[in-house]
């Protein structure tokens, strides 16, 4: 089985997370799509508790077929590394064949990554280009300029704003209000 591991913070998953896993779906060339959110980010960024980031990427994520929501990384050594979770993957579905998704933004932060030559070994990369982030190693871009850093400000400063609506799934902006996240 073709299996495509995207990770990430999920802080909180937007639209561009959900349109990610559609066109690669889309393509053809993974099987499945497993969404990883981070436990414990090795950068030490600040993030929601995980239950609520896995409970919002489940209800942006996880309604789509041939997608699934894991939880793995909380059960693995923290900081959360790329490549101590697709090791475990690899070790628990020996009939995997990884790829990992990353947007092209990913591409300019991997010098900062554990490992990464041993990440793309072990899962080779399967890039989906995002506007405003153009990369030599990327495709084109067809993610809109969307990101978590940009909703988290809308939730502060404008929660019921038309621009929030339009970059974030219905479900996700009311769990986020509903817990009072990002505030």
């Amino acid at each position: 089985m073709r299996v495509a591991v995207f990770g990430g913070s999920f802080n909180p998953p937007h639209v561009a997370h959900v349109l990610a896993c559609a066109y690669v779906l889309g393509l053809g060339v993974v099987d499945r799509i497993l969404v990883v959110p981070v436990f414990r980010h090795p950068f030490d960024k600040q993030l929601a508790p995980f239950a609520d980031r896995l409970a919002m990427a489940q209800l942006a994520l996880g309604w789509l077929p041939q997608v699934a929501v894991s939880d793995v990384e909380q059960d693995l050594e923290a900081p959360s590394l790329t490549l101590r979770t697709l090791r475990h993957l690899s070790t628990e579905h020996p009939d995997w064949s990884l790829r990992l998704m990353v947007g092209s933004d990913v591409l300019f932060d991997a010098p900062k990554w554990h490992a990464f030559d041993d990440v793309v070994s072990l899962a080779p990369l399967l890039v989906v280009g995002r506007v405003g982030h153009p990369h030599p190693q990327a495709p084109a871009a067809i993610l809109p300029d969307v990101s978590s850093t940009e909703v988290r400000a809308l939730l502060r400063s404008e929660p019921e704003g038309a621009r929030l609506a339009a970059l974030v799934p219905r479900r996700v902006l009311d769990h986020a209000l509903g817990r009072d996240l990002y505030r």
